[in-house]
């Protein structure tokens, strides 16, 4: 590390992608890629320890962090917690990524890519985590470091926490934090997950949308009845789950529950997401307008509002028919929600609305899954005005700040456990592959990301006073 007394923001930030041109951050993204962190198969635990330890851990220390490890009785999987407190009188800034991945899906990869070997082509990086969440981990790291190395310090104090289950739910996490608050305590939440509203507009968002899974089911009896003998004397549970589907969703996917909803969007809320304008990559996907809540701009139907979708149904056998009423049917509905949505209420909320339509042989049940709350800073806070200041200053144009993220995160464990205000920059976009086949990070937004990250570092270092 070097300091001299010419050093500048632009100094800061020229050396952060001094990084990626040299090489050097896609040599470290490699190592990382190539460990295969998959949380939710046992045969890989050991590779997730080894992620911690042999990767992130030296990076760390190397930046004058001192590391610490958690374990919980919740999960076999390891967290990591590396502190750098220059002055207990600075900022503090908790900062936070995650290490584990979903399954490679090898044989559904481009042939010649792969999932854990890192590859580049048409500008962009290929590999498992590359987008989640190993790459945008690292971008922060990098600018963290980047600022080290032009100035010497930070100019505020870093806890940086690194989870290996967020894949399962983060199990554990939650207990972490509440046991122990004063390891996690800070003035401000900043991490990187999630993708941009799109590849070219860099985005925040201060929290996440909640989540909740149930099933509807209803069981009539023990065996098939043949259709010709039995239909029309007996009950069909295929179609009884139908109508209480139906009941549930409008036709053009409306959640017809009101108390699964919002009821109303905040003025600043629907303020802030005027200027956002949602892009689906064309080669994936086109986005429906007439579908969703009515009245609502595609935005503020994702942002904003609760949907209410059918991700699962089990009755019979389509694939191999045999000409009979099948003894029960069963569905998975996911709501995803803002704030301003009761969670605990939504089971009774829904078995009123199928007593109310007639169905209520159909059973609304937990699905045995943790929901997701949810949870966001305010829209005014002073480090949501600082931090979009920060990146307007970088980019020259403002970023797109929406209130929440559309999915889950584990937000709600720093907004409402830890009590801090939640900053997110993503640095993926909703074409990067996650969760699928020819998971990607192109370099440009690499590139966008280490500059707004280590001007935003900066700026928190250099404030008057």
């Amino acid at each position: 590390m070097h300091t001299t007394a010419l050093s500048t923001r632009d100094d800061a930030i020229a050396t952060a992608l001094a990084g990626l041109k040299d090489g050097s951050f896609r040599a470290d993204l490699a190592r990382c890629v190539a460990i295969p962190t998959v949380s939710r198969e046992p045969e890989h635990i050991a590779d997730v320890e080894r992620y911690l330890r042999d990767e992130i851990e030296p990076i760390c220390e190397r930046l004058g962090f001192q590391v610490a490890y958690y374990r919980r009785t919740e999960t076999p999987l390891p967290f990591m917690l590396a502190s750098r407190i220059e002055n207990p009188a600075l900022p503090t800034v908790l900062m936070y990524g995650h290490g584990d991945v979903v399954s490679g899906l090898e044989q559904q990869w481009t042939p010649g890519l792969s999932p854990f070997v890192l590859q580049e082509r048409h500008g962009r990086y290929y590999g498992r985590g590359t987008a989640d969440n190993k790459g945008q981990h690292l971008v922060n790291l990098a600018a963290l470091a980047a600022v080290l190395d032009t100035v010497g310090s930070l100019g505020f104090n870093v806890k940086y926490l690194f989870e290996m289950g967020e894949e399962c739910g983060s199990p554990g996490l939650a207990e972490l934090c509440a046991d122990r608050k004063d390891d996690f305590d800070a003035d401000l939440f900043i991490a990187s997950d999630g993708p941009r509203i799109s590849e070219d507009e860099a985005t925040m968002f201060l929290g996440s949308r909640g989540a909740l899974d149930f099933y509807l089911e209803v069981h009539e009896r023990a065996n098939f009845l043949h259709s010709g003998n039995w239909g029309g004397l007996v009950a069909n549970p295929g179609v009884e789950l139908c109508h209480a589907i139906a009941a549930l969703i409008g036709p053009t996917g409306q959640c017809l529950v009101p108390e699964l909803t919002p009821g109303t969007i905040p003025a600043d809320i629907r303020k802030s997401l005027e200027s956002c304008h949602i892009k689906a990559p064309a080669e994936k996907v086109s986005l429906d307008e007439w579908w969703g809540e009515p009245g609502l701009t595609q935005a503020e139907r994702v942002y904003a509002w609760s949907t209410l979708e059918v991700m699962d149904i089990e009755v019979g056998n389509i694939k191999s028919p045999i000409g009979a009423i099948p003894p029960s049917a069963r569905a998975r509905l996911e709501l995803r929600f803002p704030l301003g949505v009761d969670a605990d209420g939504v089971l009774s909320a829904v078995s009123r609305k199928l007593e109310s339509a007639g169905c209520s042989r159909v059973k609304a049940t937990p699905t045995g899954s943790m929901p997701f709350p949810a949870s966001r800073s305010e829209l005014g806070n002073e480090w949501v005005t600082f931090a979009a200041g920060s990146m307007e200053r970088t980019l020259a144009r403002k970023p797109q700040i929406i209130p929440n993220f559309g999915g889950a995160l584990p937000n709600h464990v720093f907004a409402q456990t830890l009590g801090l205000p939640t900053i997110w920059i993503p640095h993926s976009y909703p074409g990067c592959g996650q969760h699928g086949a020819d998971e990607h990070l192109p370099v440009s937004i690499i590139a966008e990301g280490l500059a707004i990250m280590t001007g935003l570092f900066w700026d928190i270092g250099h404030q008057p006073g």
